[in-house]
């Protein structure tokens, strides 16, 4: 069986890290990593050192390439940034046949079915997870919070045998679970951390400083409640409660944490407003729905990223 990571980030690093190391002498599983720039020639040279809640360990894939050639894989997480995955998808089409699974770990709720537009042949199934890691150093990532949980699935629930999708990934030591109701278990992890990653990024104040200032609380809240009206409007039902439960998720975060969009304007590197601001500006606007605080805050940070002169 052959798997491919693509992109060895702070997510691809942490789940393809520990594939590599359960099944490097599983003459049956191949696994592939693949990278770029220096982290691709990192890997190569000494190996993808990880750093997790329970230690550390040091593993090579079976391979690490940056264009895979004359392979159809049985099996692709995809762990790019939403910005790359167009392409990526594209440079790994033909390593994807009828038989492949794809699943998405990416941070959104429309990554699935933007793969599903390039990947016509193959199974493609959604994903969502929960783990707060970073690339640290060339070939070296470290897990930096979050229980690594790992959540994939499909509305359409045939095509796929979950079982084996579950038991291959939880033998690497992989918190992993099927579930039939994925769009749902992705939007609720979207309608927190889009908020607080807009909100952070806007008002350039960590998590803590974010709920314990009225102001950029209030922010918070009502870029939640526009979020909402989105959701409502695309027919998605959450528990009662599921406003007073993000906000708490929020409270409950170390203080000084700041967002991965956050974190992408301050470094002044390529960022994920789209996906996360830039969504819910275009859905509001297609749903005719009113967002006029997303609107502001995509509008300012929308000047920001633009270079000038």
């Amino acid at each position: 069986m052959k798997i491919a990571v693509v992109g060895i980030g702070g997510v691809g690093g942490y789940y393809g890290g520990r594939l590599a190391k359960h099944y490097h002498l599983d003459g049956n599983t191949e696994i592939v990593f693949i990278a770029r720039g220096g982290q691709l020639t990192a890997i190569r040279n000494q190996g993808l050192r990880l750093l997790h809640a329970g230690g550390e360990f040091t593993v090579q894939p079976d391979m690490a390439t940056d264009v895979p050639e004359g392979a159809i894989f049985d099996m692709v997480l995809f762990c790019v940034k939403s910005y790359s995955l167009a392409n990526s998808a594209r440079m790994l089409a033909g390593s994807i046949g009828a038989n492949t699974t794809v699943v998405s770990l990416l941070n959104g709720v429309d990554n699935a079915a933007r793969l599903r537009e390039v990947l016509q042949d193959a199974v493609v199934l959604n994903g969502c997870v929960y783990l707060s890691a970073h690339v640290a150093g060339p070939g070296l990532v470290r897990q930096v919070g979050g229980s690594g949980q790992l959540f994939f699935g499909s509305p359409a629930t045939t095509g796929y045998d979950a079982g084996k999708i579950e038991a291959l990934l939880r033998a690497a030591g992989i918190d992993a679970a099927h579930t039939g109701d994925i769009e749902k278990v992705v939007w609720e992890k979207f309608l927190f951390i889009a908020p607080l990653a807009g909100a952070t990024a806007y008002t350039e104040r960590t998590v803590g400083e974010v709920v314990n200032d009225p102001e950029s609380r209030s922010l918070l809240e009502a870029l939640l409640d526009e979020l909402l009206a989105v959701a409502d409007a695309l027919g998605l039902k959450f528990a009662d409660t599921i406003r007073q439960d993000t906000l708490r998720k929020a409270r409950g975060f170390p203080p000084q944490t700041k967002t991965s969009l956050q974190l992408d304007f301050e470094k002044g590197s390529r960022t994920e407003l789209e996906t996360f601001t830039g969504f819910t500006v275009r859905e509001a606007h297609r749903l005719g729905i009113p967002a006029p605080l997303h609107e502001k805050v995509y509008s300012r940070l929308r000047a920001k990223e633009m270079p000038t002169g």
